[in-house]
């Protein structure tokens, strides 16, 4: 077995569910979720990259992931969507109620919405890490976080968090002698 199969092999025993939950906000369903860490699996490994550790392989595959699900709803709102499916459990918990509460709203948002929330809140990352991650300008980062906060808040019964707080770079000024 080669040195990038007992990698895979390692990163879905040990990082599987933690992929699968971060493609899950990204799509919205546990089916789609599974497809999506596959599809990036297969796209990150592929190519032949040299990934020497789990870390560097599972930041590999969760940066694949938005692109691929942006691409795929794209490809799918060619076609129309005859089914919706639902997350309604009695029986399940109030903190699983409260993520599938949060998945639920994040399925109205477009693709892209959903991607820039999922990097934004979940993965930290800043709106120029966002903007270059998936090769959009700051400007529309800053709108598509906007208008999906402002769609989540009452859904989620949050506050509105306000402005997106600005990235400054701070230089140390030279002095002349």
């Amino acid at each position: 077995m080669g040195d990038w199969q007992a990698l895979v092999e390692r990163l879905m025993r040990e990082r599987g569910p933690r992929l699968t939950a971060y493609a899950a906000m990204l799509v919205g369903r546990d089916g789609d979720a599974e497809d999506l860490v596959h599809d990036a699996i297969v796209k990150v490994f592929s190519r032949g990259r040299a990934l020497s550790d789990i870390d560097h392989a599972e930041a590999y595959v969760r940066r694949t992931m938005p692109t691929l699900a942006i691409d795929r709803a794209r490809r799918r709102s060619a076609g129309s969507r005859a089914t919706v499916r639902s997350f309604q459990r009695d029986d399940a918990p109030a903190d699983l109620d409260a993520g599938l509460d949060v998945r639920r709203a994040l399925r109205t948002l477009s693709p892209r919405e959903q991607a820039c929330v999922a990097m934004r809140y979940y993965d930290d990352l800043t709106v120029p890490q966002i903007a270059e991650a998936l090769h959009l300008a700051q400007g529309s980062v800053k709108r598509y976080l906007h208008d999906a906060t402002a769609r989540l808040a009452p859904m989620l019964g949050v506050d509105d968090p306000g402005p997106e707080p600005e990235v400054v770079e701070l230089t140390t000024a030279r002095r002349r002698r």
